[in-house]
C-alpha cells in the first residue's frame, strides 16, 4: 500500500519558513493562504491541510434566505423580534 515518493530536500530558513517543493504543492492542491496543521512527533515533521469552511459562502447563503422571506412575508419589524425573544425566553424558563 506505501507508494514511493521522490524525494526532495528544502531548507528551513532563519524564519523558520519551508518551502513546500512545487511538484507537491501541486499534487496536493496547495495554494497561497492555505492553513496547515503542524505536528511535532519524535525527529518528524508532519503537516497536514485544514479544512475550513468557507464563512463567505454560507453568509452569502443566509443573506439568500434571508431575502427570499422578507420578499415573501416582509419585513420582521424590531417589534417582532423582541416579542420572539421574550416567547423564547419565556418557554426557555418553562424547561
Amino acid at each position: 500500500m506505501t507508494q514511493h515518493e521522490e524525494e526532495d530536500i528544502t531548507v528551513v530558513s532563519g524564519k523558520g519558513q519551508v518551502v513546500i517543493p512545487q511538484s507537491l504543492r501541486k499534487k496536493l492542491g496547495l495554494k497561497p493562504k492555505t492553513k496547515l496543521l503542524v505536528y511535532g512527533y519524535k525527529d518528524t515533521v508532519i503537516m497536514k491541510r485544514m479544512k475550513m469552511p468557507d464563512a463567505l459562502k454560507d453568509l452569502k447563503a443566509l443573506y439568500k434566505r434571508v431575502d427570499a422571506r422578507t420578499a415573501k412575508y416582509g419585513k420582521i419589524s424590531e417589534e417582532e423580534i423582541l416579542s420572539e425573544i421574550e416567547q423564547y425566553r419565556s418557554e426557555k424558563k418553562k424547561h
